[in-house]
Formats: structure tokens, sequence, C-alpha cells
């Protein structure tokens, strides 16, 4: 049997105009859902939270210029699913969501512009963000590996007379591990 997996941390929106609304637990749930807020956006920070949350209600705005609760939540499915463990990834993330947020909106309205050079703009922009998208996940990946980078070799020819060293050798000279 397969465990189910947990829901993604949600938003609903209470509307204060079109385009401004303040986002509470939809279960109604307030310290159990900032802390899932706080989980999913890798932080400790109700300032980082806050300004997320603002910044991904204008990053998930509809053609009228309301905010699309769809847009705000599936963008914190992404978040949560990157699991950032700080506000530096976190904020990657954010901006990794946006991204596709921003590709998608442009791919949806492709088809409705009848004119060529508009298609073409629209096609170079889905293009570039989805570039974009694709160096912020590499950007998230190399920030999580930083300094595991290793080097394997595969061939070695020592000849006669030669010396090879094998092990963990560093630029300050010293072997690594016991040394001092």
């Amino acid at each position: 049997m397969e465990i189910p997996a947990r829901r993604p941390v949600r938003v609903k929106h209470r509307w204060i105009s079109g385009s401004l609304a303040r986002a509470y637990p939809p279960d109604g749930n307030g310290k159990v859902w900032w802390a899932r807020l706080k989980k999913a956006l890798g932080t400790s920070s109700s300032a980082f939270i806050n300004a997320s949350l603002f910044q991904l209600q204008a990053a998930a705005r509809l053609h009228d210029g309301n905010i699309s609760e769809l847009g705000v939540n599936s963008a914190l499915a992404v978040i949560e699913a990157a699991e950032p463990r700080n506000e530096i990834e976190g904020a990657l993330a954010m901006q990794m969501a946006c991204t596709h947020i921003a590709s998608m909106a442009i791919l949806a309205n492709f088809g409705g512009y009848a004119t060529e050079r508009r298609t073409g703009l629209f096609a170079s922009a889905a293009a570039r963000l989805m570039r974009t998208y694709v160096a912020q996940v590499e950007a998230l990946r190399h920030l999580r590996q930083a300094g595991s980078q290793f080097m394997r070799v595969e061939h070695v020819h020592v000849n006669e007379g030669g010396q090879a060293l094998i092990g963990n050798v560093r630029k300050d000279g010293s072997g690594g591990q016991g040394e001092k």
C-alpha cells in the first residue's frame, strides 16, 4: 500500500480589493499553517513569509488584474517541492515558481495573436523564460553541492622514474584527513 503524499501548503485569500488580498489558512489553523509556510519557504522569518506571499500574489495576476489563488497555491507547491533550506534557496525557489508562471502565461496567450511579429516576440519571450528556469534549477543544484566537487580519474600512466599521488590533495599541500 502506498502512503499518500502530504498535501502542499495552501493559502486562501480574503479580498481587500480586486488587486489586493490578505492570505489566510484554508483550514483556520493559523499556527500550524504559519509553521508549514516557514518550512515550505526555508525560513524562520515572518517578514520573509509576508514579503514572499505579497510577491507571489503580484506574480499570479490574471488578465483582469485580479490575483489567482490557484496560481499562488501552485507556486507554493513548486517552492515546497524544492525544499529550500534557507532564505537564499527560498528566494531562488520562489523565482523559479514565478518564472514558471510567467512562461506558462505567455504560452497560454501564444495562439491569440494574429501577426507574425507578435507571435515571434511571444515565442522568444517564452523561450528566454524557460531557459532562465533551467538556469535557476542549475543554480539551486550548485548551491546545494557547494564544496562537494570531485574529479574521477579513470586511466593514469606513470612512466619509469615518475611519481603518482593517490588520495585527497588540497591546495595548501596537506594530504587531508588526520594531518595538521
